[in-house]
């Protein structure tokens, strides 16, 4: 079934629990028609004058692409920065090459379409802050308290014994 998202009904909400210099708003009116994509996830996304889109970032399991509708950002990843303007299409691939953040420095609203693949679940990671992110359940780590993998995994008997005896 196709659903048509008009354009004279667009509703753009602040994206909720953001800090200063990260507020970004979203168009709301595909949650209301009850659109809720399975594997090709995508936002139309306002980014008003001096605001940045997101931490600066890259995915594990998502490509992204972002397509500029109106105004111009300064455009952030591995390889520097550059303006992109109305019309440009940016394809960000998976990993720490396709690293990405946006900052509207411009006195102009800058209006973009943010469509992603998603498989159930993503990890992404924060270069700036050594930050991980695992999606859907937006559980944040510090990448630093990182551990080898039998790192806890001590007194295995005694785990056991305490099973057994929990069945008898």
């Amino acid at each position: 079934m196709a659903t048509i998202l008009k354009s004279g009904q667009r509703e753009f909400q602040e994206n909720p629990n953001r800090i200063d210099n990260y507020r970004i708003f979203t168009d709301v009116s595909r949650i209301k028609k009850g659109i809720n994509p399975e594997n090709l996830n995508f936002d139309l996304r306002q980014l008003n004058p001096g605001q940045y889109s997101v931490p600066y970032h890259f995915h594990r399991y998502a490509e992204e692409l972002f397509m500029i509708i109106s105004g111009s950002a300064t455009l952030r990843t591995p390889n520097g920065l550059e303006i992109v303007n109305s019309g440009d299409l940016i394809f960000f691939e998976k990993g720490e090459k396709g690293a990405h953040q946006l900052y509207n420095h411009t006195d102009e609203i800058c209006i973009f379409l943010d469509i992603r693949t998603y498989i159930g679940y993503d990890i992404a990671e924060y270069p700036d802050s050594d930050k991980i992110l695992i999606a859907p359940t937006f559980e944040i780590f510090n990448k630093d308290s990182q551990v080898k993998y039998f790192d806890g995994e001590v007194n295995i008997k005694e785990k056991w014994k305490q099973v057994e005896n929990k069945n008898e």
